[in-house]
């Protein structure tokens, strides 16, 4: 799923392209990507464009004169910007169009949303007035520029594993399954250490690592789109420290990655930097193994 540094480099790109552009047409490939009834869509168009913001791991764009687009890409949800009018859909993967013109009627642009996946998960929802644009608002804390007081109060709000309280919408906004693990890995923290038993100098250490961690990774995205626009968005990225690097070397000291895996989500880990050497219980092999289950790298390697 798209998180923080994906959205947001995704707005940045849109705002080059529509602010201050007419919202000509919507065009639907699938009846039930739009999930809202009021306004229609023949209430919106015609309107411009006069913002864009992120909302958790929302986009937003907002339209005069009170009314929002409001898009979760999910999952498997994307956009791809075209440089013409009414571009076509694409057959199996996509969802909607967003039709662009300038304010003198040429034509500028279509944004297409798609989504390669069997399950369609990815959903539009048109609102009137900021009043019911706040019920998409999680409520979790903004982590980019949050101060120590505001990160620890989001963390230490409820009992949750470290994991689970930063991929937490209500507590953090905007960060999901792979960052998570970018950040514990960069504080040297384990993902199922409890959020309540951090002194604060673990918690400034998490803040610290967090914002450090995000910012690095919308530079380097930035930087890598020199002003275009995002067309390989992927949580899967060869950068990465742990996150996707089951079996891989830790680029820190050259152990093997580690996973824990639970429903759909996993954890990957360094057991030498974040776990004191130790291997997580990964319940669907733990269960299995039972007393074979290694408790350690030297026992792991050994076998």
């Amino acid at each position: 799923m798209p998180e923080l540094p994906d959205i947001t480099l995704y707005i940045e790109a849109l705002e080059a392209r529509v602010i201050g552009r007419t919202l000509a047409s919507i065009r639907l490939a699938s009846p039930f990507v739009l999930r809202s009834v009021d306004p229609k869509i023949a209430d919106v168009v015609g309107h411009e464009v006069i913002g864009l913001r992120r909302m958790g791991k929302r986009i937003v764009l907002a339209i005069e004169p009170d009314v929002f687009a409001v898009v979760h890409l999910m999952i498997a949800g994307r956009f791809q910007w075209k440089d013409e009018a009414k571009a076509k859909i694409p057959g199996k993967v996509g969802l909607l169009a967003f039709d662009f013109v300038s304010k003198d009627g040429a034509e500028h642009g279509t944004l297409l949303l798609t989504e390669a996946s069997t399950k369609k998960r990815a959903s539009l929802h048109l609102v009137r007035g900021e009043a019911a644009l706040r019920d998409f608002d999680r409520g979790g804390l903004e982590p980019l520029g949050s101060t120590f007081e505001q990160f620890k109060d989001a963390l230490t709000r409820e009992r949750h594993t470290l994991k689970r309280a930063l991929t937490d919408p209500r507590l953090f906004s905007g960060i999901g399954n792979a960052y998570s693990d970018e950040i514990l890995h960069r504080a040297k923290m384990s993902p199922v250490t409890r959020s309540d038993r951090l002194d604060d100098a673990a918690i400034a250490t998490l803040h610290r690592a967090t914002i450090d961690v995000l910012d690095e990774w919308i530079d380097r995205m930035r930087a890598e789109l020199a002003g275009g626009f995002p067309a390989k968005v992927t949580a899967f990225r060869p950068e990465m420290a742990v996150h996707g690097k089951y079996g891989q070397p830790c680029p820190v000291c050259g152990t093997k990655v580690q996973r824990i895996v639970y429903a759909e989500n996993e954890s990957n880990y360094c057991p030498r930097c974040q776990t004191e050497g130790k291997l997580l219980a990964d319940r669907s092999l733990s269960r299995l193994l039972k007393g074979n289950w290694p408790k350690t790298i030297e026992e792991l390697e050994g076998r």
